[in-house]
């Protein structure tokens, strides 16, 4: 099944910068995580369609190969999502173009990076926290002592190159350059491998690591922990380690931004007649005071109550939106004083977006309506 564009996927233009990215994934990371659609399949897979495609276009050597030569291109070089950091483009080409010119790829190359996604609660992403992780990695054999011999000394040299890691071929009038086909550009030989890494002198273990997460990240932002990837070879230097923040959805409340939204029932008689609300914010309680004659729909700033944005700045806003509750469960006598109520409260200026519909509903069927 072929994969679809990515630029698809996440709904935006191929000169979408950094900020839309990151607001259309967030957006729709929210709508497919699996903590919303439980048992559900199909949003299970466009969850992983997006986090892929993310990866991708916010990684701007990943981009550009994917730019020029779609999932194909990606698939080549080794450098499609989920696969690791490492590598590139110019490894599907680097041989062939070492060979020709004599540059040749025996020398030891830099450890692979690596992505780990790390789920965390609103209040952990707001705050910030510490936490620990798991990353798989690659260790020296110990039996072998990292040589990959039997015995555990040093592997002899390779006889095919004496240890350079290239050999030179003659081809025509062209003298080619190119990495040793016996010791895959090692320079080194091994005779009798070693039974517990089969020879290859290094074994997949984990490491633990405390990641500090500072507080304002969200859903899309990338913690980079330098030289926490993989070993390179021969002592070249590590990868890096991009620690991936997915924000779980809140109960309570919806991030947009660095303003927190959240939705407050309030019972008819308060949204008529004006009073206080204790309401929940992530730092503790605060008061809304809901003012007279408040509609369903109506929205109150708490300035201040939002999110402190992770690169500095004002902090946001929480925006409670009412939602006015209609009586439920009433008593004979309470059906009695809400018709009293209803009849006194039969002129227009006591329900003018009521009274503002029935005159524009009346001009429709005037206008559109013949007898």
């Amino acid at each position: 099944m072929s994969k679809r564009d990515y630029y698809e996927v996440l709904g935006v233009s191929k000169d979408a910068g950094d900020d839309e990215l990151k607001k259309s994934y967030r957006k729709l990371a929210m709508k497919y995580h699996p903590d919303r659609n439980p048992d559900d399949h199909t949003a299970e897979e466009k969850f992983k369609e997006v986090n892929e495609a993310y990866e991708v276009l916010t990684d701007p050597q990943k981009r550009e190969i994917y730019n020029r030569y779609g999932h194909e291109g990606l698939q080549r070089g080794g450098g499609g999502a989920g696969a690791g950091f490492g590598g590139g483009f110019a490894d599907i080409f680097g041989d062939v173009f070492a060979d020709i010119f004599g540059g040749g790829r025996g020398g030891p190359r830099r450890g692979a990076d690596l992505r780990y996604t790390i789920e965390l609660s609103l209040e952990q992403a707001v705050f910030g926290t510490t936490e620990t992780v798991r990353i798989p990695t690659v260790t020296d054999c110990e039996p072998c002592h990292g040589h990959g011999t039997a015995d555990g000394k040093p592997a002899r040299e390779c006889p095919t190159c004496r240890g350079a890691g290239q050999v030179r071929v003659q081809q025509g009038f062209f003298v080619l350059q190119q990495t040793c086909p016996a010791c895959r550009g090692r320079g080194t030989a091994v005779t009798d491998p070693c039974k517990h890494c089969r020879g290859a002198g290094k074994v997949r273990s984990e490491k633990t690591l405390e990641v500090k997460i500072p507080a304002g990240v969200d859903t899309g932002d990338r913690i980079r922990l330098t030289g926490e990837g993989e070993r390179g070879e021969r002592n070249a230097p590590p990868g890096d380690l991009y620690v991936q923040v997915q924000v779980r959805p809140h109960e309570m409340f919806e991030r947009d931004g660095n303003d927190l939204y959240c939705t407050v029932p309030v019972s008819f008689v308060t949204a008529a007649l004006g009073g206080e609300l204790e309401v929940p914010t992530l730092s503790g309680k605060s008061t809304l005071k809901i003012a007279e004659s408040t509609q369903s729909g109506k929205v109150f700033r708490l300035r201040g109550l939002g999110v402190k944005p992770v690169r500095g700045g004002a902090t946001g806003d929480l925006l409670c939106s009412v939602v006015v509750e209609t009586p439920v469960h009433l008593t004979k006598r309470q059906k009695e004083l809400l018709r009293e109520l209803g009849e006194s409260l039969g002129e227009k200026k006591h329900s003018p977006q009521t009274a503002s519909w029935l005159d524009k509903a009346k001009q429709f069927f005037d206008s559109h309506i013949k007898p």
